[in-house]
């Protein structure tokens, strides 16, 4: 039985470029985003929580976030977890609500967004390429065990490579794509 498997191959590639766009959405352009707050975590009831699960995250404004506590009791945990977030927001606390103004953007965050985009893309790239390794070695694996002619291999392999460049080429779009977002609003 063959280890080669395109779809998995194609599956495994898109994933890297999914992930990639998942980032991106949490990268701050200036304007209000629940994903913004994806990567806060708090802790509450003596272990290590994501934010959504001890409170409603919502955008009411275009400016302003707005997280709704469940348990009162959670609120300066909540407080203490977006501050050590280093997202640049200061949580105003109103009631069971925390109010977070988004500040605007200077050139130099602006910069330093639009290269951390550039990492994030590079991170996807990487995984991208492990993945066409990974099928590189099955198909060479696959010839030996004489499961697959030499012609066949070769032609999987520019199959793979062909992949590889559209998702390499999603990714570069997407990064550029969201760099441009940043440092023209």
């Amino acid at each position: 039985m063959p280890q080669y498997d395109k779809a998995d191959i194609e599956r495994r590639m898109k994933g890297g470029v999914d992930a990639l766009k998942s980032d991106l959405q949490g990268l701050r352009t200036g304007r209000a985003n629940t994903t913004l707050l994806d990567p806060v975590v708090v802790e509450v009831y003596g272990a290590m929580m994501p934010l959504n699960q001890v409170a409603t995250v919502s955008a009411p404004e275009p400016r302003m976030l707005s997280v709704q506590v469940w348990d009162r009791s959670n609120m300066t945990a909540v407080e203490k977890g977006i501050a050590h977030a280093n997202l640049g927001l200061n949580p105003i606390i109103d009631g069971q609500t925390l109010r977070l103004p988004i500040p605007d953007l200077t050139q130099e965050r602006r910069k330093e967004l639009a290269k951390l985009a550039g990492q994030y893309a590079e991170k996807a790239k990487i995984a991208i390429r492990n993945v066409r390794r990974d099928a590189m070695e099955s198909l060479k694996t696959d010839e030996k065990k004489k499961e697959i002619s030499e012609d066949e291999r070769k032609r999987s392999e520019d199959e793979v490579q062909k992949l590889t460049d559209k998702y390499v080429a999603e990714t570069d779009e997407a990064a550029a794509k969201k760099e441009q977002e940043i440092l023209t609003q």
